[in-house]
């Protein structure tokens, strides 16, 4: 029965061990992997002139974004309305949200990011929307897209949904 128990801790312990080291090579990986935030972006060409036509994203399931500090990507939603693009964040207001998802909350502090979709990259500046008639449309389309129905304002008010908008990066004096 010992001989059971230490091939056990064995085990759980190599399985430790396996899931530290995939999170530990996400964080020098060129983006995220799935679910698993990872590194800066290497790779990708940058799109610049003028403002794209979003419409393109209506259809996008998920796309990568990285903060510039810090440096490292994530995977999310994207719901484009009437030319603008915005990623939403759930389960704000819960512990388990704010401990997974730190990124929105440096996004405050630092709002300046890189969206990645097909391989392109796009030089955007976040910012959080709390109000507002965008709210609706853009809460509309994201229930059209990934939840199969409303999704009501008040998971905006309440702090539970954070939307963000993909506006274009402000030139720096």
């Amino acid at each position: 029965m010992r001989t059971l128990f230490r091939w056990l801790g064995r085990l759980v312990l190599l399985g430790v061990l396996v899931v530290a080291g995939v999170f530990v090579a996400a964080r020098f990986s060129d983006g995220p992997m799935e679910i698993i935030a990872g590194g800066p972006f290497t790779s990708g060409e940058l799109v610049t002139g003028g403002e794209p036509d979003w419409s393109f994203a209506k259809d996008v399931d998920t796309v990568a974004f990285q903060l510039l500090e810090p440096a490292r990507s994530r995977t999310t939603w994207i719901v484009e309305h009437e030319g603008r693009i915005f990623i939403p964040c759930g389960y704000m207001d819960t512990t388990w949200g704010r401990f997974w998802k730190r990124w929105p909350i440096q996004a405050l502090d630092q709002p300046d990011a890189i969206l990645r979709i097909n391989g392109k990259l796009y030089e955007r500046t976040l910012v959080r929307i709390t109000e507002g008639d965008i709210l609706p449309p853009v809460l509309a389309e994201l229930g059209r897209k990934y939840v199969g129905g409303d999704v009501p304002v008040a998971g905006v008010t309440s702090g539970s949904l954070w939307i963000f908008e993909l506006a274009p990066r402000k030139a720096r004096i």
